[in-house]
């Protein structure tokens, strides 16, 4: 099928500060053929999109998030991690069903959806349902189920956790037209053994796949891992081969000048979650030395029972402006490269960036447009700068992914909005008593 869409202001990503105002996206089945300013010849819509003069960019790419945790937005905030994750959040996660998860991912896909993101990289446990999600709703997604080990007794081969994510990555992997990809997730340092890692990196190395971690996200993990290993999480995971893998290092707040060094060595793309950071209290991801290092760095929301959102508008906002405050340098994390934590470094931390997080000839068509028909983008000076400064997730309002509409002027095309709420308003009540 080819899809035209017209009358569009495109920030292709593809170089900086390119903008093709009063554009036309050309697209047959699921790639871009054609960006310009002039109508394309010979190429004969059966679909037109108007944007009426909106801004079109590559879909916003998610590259650190637990999207089942909606189901526990507001459960227990305002504590450190380490509480509220071994007090609060593990313990409830263990009554959670297939079902809950279910409907939870399908309710943080609709989240996501609505504020621009056509891509996202999930770790959590009953991943088939995630999958399934994605599948039927028709986003694109890196799986990983959340792995832990904290007895070296236990027989790796007869893991029940590590036995999941190699049958998710057998059922799914390259699945809905190569939409779904499957990592493998240590969840952490702290709760996984040396000797679980390393059989992890020997799994992943013969599935030929890479692997997504939580790395450095608090002082107090870097404290115990000094004290239990005498080293940094990050030189402890290099020293076990983890990065040996093509690698996801999700936070990476509290790393060393050594630790920079040797996540460049590797080529390890780590994930920003300001948010979440912030939320938890954790700290901010010295983000500036990592990108002048050359460190890949994309971006996350994290889960919404740590954030509490899946808004990836406001992550942008707050890269753009924490680096800013913290070095007391208003150019320190520009607008663009905002926009390019979200788009084309989220593409290549997840290794889709010769497919996805631009928009030019031979690209998926992963394409979001967004309604500048709204009071907070007037005047407009600088539509990039609008985007990073004024944009809200609600601006969003068509969404492609694959040249699919996935949702068409606000309207979920794949999604039963209701039956979604009633669900999830369903499940909240019974948590509260299992």
């Amino acid at each position: 099928m080819n899809t035209l869409i017209k009358n569009a202001n495109i920030i292709t990503m593809e170089s900086e500060q390119k903008v093709i105002k009063n554009g036309y996206v050309g697209i047959t089945d699921d790639r871009i053929v054609y960006v310009g300013e002039e109508l394309p010849e010979d190429f004969w819509p059966q679909r037109i999109l108007d944007c009426r003069g909106g801004a079109v960019l590559p879909g916003l790419i998610n590259a650190h998030t637990h999207s089942p945790m909606v189901l526990l937005r507001s459960y227990a905030d305002d504590l450190p991690l380490q509480e509220w994750l071994f007090n609060r959040i593990f313990p409830v996660e263990d009554k959670l069903t297939s079902e809950d998860i279910y409907w939870a991912s399908m309710l943080g896909t609709m989240e996501m959806i609505r504020s621009g993101i056509t891509c996202f990289a999930d770790m959590y446990y009953f991943m088939d349902e995630v999958a399934k999600v994605v599948s039927k709703v028709g986003i694109r997604a890196n799986l990983s189920r959340g792995l832990q080990c904290f007895d070296d007794n236990i027989d790796p081969l007869q893991d029940r956790r590590l036995l999941e994510n190699e049958q998710l990555f057998k059922d799914w992997e390259g699945e809905s037209n190569g939409r779904i990809r499957v990592f493998l997730g240590p969840h952490s340092v702290y709760t996984c053994t040396p000797s679980y890692l390393e059989y992890i990196v020997d799994l992943a190395q013969r599935l030929g796949t890479g692997i997504h971690i939580h790395v450095s996200e608090t002082l107090k993990e870097n404290e115990e891992c000094l004290e239990k290993y005498g080293k940094t999480p990050v030189r402890h995971l290099y020293d076990h081969g983890i990065f040996n893998c093509p690698s996801i290092a999700a936070h990476c707040v509290h790393v060393s000048e050594e630790d920079m060094s040797l996540l460049k060595e590797k080529n390890v793309s780590v994930v920003y979650n300001p948010g979440s950071n912030l939320k938890l209290g954790s700290g901010i991801a010295p983000v500036t030395s990592m990108m002048e290092r050359g460190i890949n760095v994309a971006l996350g929301t994290d889960g919404a029972s740590s954030n509490n959102n899946l808004n990836m508008f406001e992550e942008i906002h707050l890269a753009a402006l924490l680096s800013k405050g913290v070095k007391q340098q208003p150019t320190n994390i520009k607008a663009y490269e905002a926009l390019e934590m979200a788009t084309v470094n989220g593409a290549k931390a997840l290794g889709w960036d010769k497919d996805i997080g631009m928009i030019k000839p031979g690209m998926k068509a992963d394409i979001i447009i967004v309604n500048l028909n709204k009071p907070h983008f007037y005047p407009m000076h600088n539509i990039i700068s609008n985007m990073v400064y004024s944009a809200q997730a609600g601006d969003v309002e068509t969404l492609l992914v694959d040249g699919k509409i996935i949702m068409d002027k606000g309207e979920f095309k794949t999604i039963d909005e209701e039956e979604v709420y009633y669900n999830i308003k369903k499940i909240g009540k019974e948590l509260a008593y299992r």
